[in-house]
């Protein structure tokens, strides 16, 4: 039994514990991850028309996706750990619904105060992603583990790439509103699937207190060194990561590009080609070559922003630069989840809440940094601090990585 509340395990008997988790099923919890994801960032390419709509002032354009990246951060805190407290698959199913009534009332929405509490809503639902990667670590044998959290991972990633592309060609056809109502009835559809096809959720439950269980970011970090490392190298990535998606719009949009929406959403395209090649690295980490998997996408990570630099005289490089920045980034993500869920897959729904704590803040921050030194210093500044903060990360690695070896090699020494 690992350290997570190892006296406050309820395990299950023999007969009750999970056989494993399906091909088939697998790739349900992918694309339901894949579609609720993508519900966070529809809102990105539609600023203007939505603004022009409810009469949402220039200065609070930004507003309407900070909203709901708010509610999906308060969420990760406040619903993703009643996922180790309560059944699963009825959370997912609950979630699901009230995300899809958070989509319609964003579409009917009269004015921005009720848009912009919809959206609040519908980030707050969103996290239904998190519960079931979790849901999905825990119901995997250890053996397959690595390859189920791989897939239903990629998912996420192809999600959050292509609906900024999806959103943009919905809204040119039918308008923005078109957008949020086909998304609700998408996850209407979905919580319905989902409540048929899901098995029993009759994994092991915590007895700690909610309270105790939504500041577990915090005694995570403290006590759990594998989840501080992998944590922190997720903010550094991460936030290269928010660098590169966040601002790449204004020099492709500048000259001499000069790129329509619909062009630069094409690159969601590119970057899910990237994610879709790194869904071996869960099948790697379960070989035992989680570190292996670590170095090499960190090398990668650095190396791809060598080639995203080009970007203002050469879109061949930047989109090479885009498919090794994904592909790198989706393995170590992937690499990381196995690693903490490893921790005590009983206590899932934290670890991973906790984990996405310090991915959406890296996601977040680095989006608003490489905007803001963008508008200052130019795509130059940008890529100097996606670079930086990709050797951060490999330096984070490195030093966890010694400090492994020299504590082994102590107790070997007697």
């Amino acid at each position: 039994m690992t350290s997570v509340d190892a006296q406050t395990r309820e395990t299950p008997s023999v007969s009750e514990r999970p056989p494993g988790i399906s091909s088939a099923l697998a790739l349900l919890l992918a694309i339901a991850c894949g579609v609720s994801v993508a519900n966070v960032y529809y809102a990105q390419p539609l600023l203007e028309r939505v603004g022009g709509d409810l009469g949402i002032r220039p200065a609070e354009l930004g507003l309407v996706t900070t909203v709901t990246q708010a509610g999906y951060l308060l969420g990760l805190v406040l619903i993703v750990p009643l996922g180790d407290l309560v059944n699963r698959r009825g959370l997912i199913v609950v979630q699901s619904l009230v995300a899809g009534a958070g989509l319609l009332a964003v579409a009917l929405a009269p004015d921005e105060a009720v848009f912009f509490v919809a959206s609040a809503i519908v980030g707050l639902a969103s996290v239904v992603v998190q519960v079931i990667v979790a849901y999905a670590a825990v119901l995997s044998t250890p053996a397959q583990r690595g390859r189920v959290v791989g897939v239903v991972t990629s998912g996420v990633v192809i999600g959050i790439l292509l609906a900024r592309t999806v959103s943009g060609l919905v809204a040119d056809a039918l308008g923005w509103r078109a957008v949020f109502l086909v998304s609700a009835a998408l996850m209407g559809a979905l919580a319905a699937a989902l409540a048929r096809l899901l098995p029993r959720d009759t994994s092991s439950r915590t007895r700690i207190s909610y309270l105790r269980s939504i500041g577990s970011v915090v005694t995570l970090t403290i006590h759990e060194p594998v989840f501080r490392v992998r944590s922190l190298i997720a903010l550094f990535v991460f936030g290269a990561f928010g660098a590169v998606w966040g601002s790449m719009a204004l020099p492709l949009g500048a000259a001499p590009w000069h790129l329509s929406e619909g062009q630069i959403g094409l690159f969601g395209v590119v970057g899910a080609a990237g994610a879709l090649g790194a869904a071996r690295a869960g099948r790697l980490a379960d070989r035992g070559l989680a570190q292996w998997v670590s170095g090499t996408a960190l090398l990668l990570f650095v190396a791809s922003w060598m080639l995203i630099a080009a970007t203002p005289w050469s879109l061949i490089l930047l989109v090479i630069g885009v498919v090794v920045l994904d592909f790198a980034g989706q393995a170590l993500h992937v690499t990381n989840q196995h690693l903490i869920v490893g921790i005590d897959p009983g206590a899932s729904s934290r670890l991973m809440g906790g984990y996405m704590v310090y991915y959406s803040i890296g996601t977040g921050g680095g989006a608003i940094a490489a905007t803001a030194l963008y508008a200052a210093s130019g795509w130059g500044a940008v890529s100097g601090l996606g670079a930086g903060l990709s050797l951060c990360a490999l330096f984070a690695w490195g030093v966890d990585r010694l400090t492994v070896r020299r504590r082994a090699a102590r107790l070997a020494g007697g």
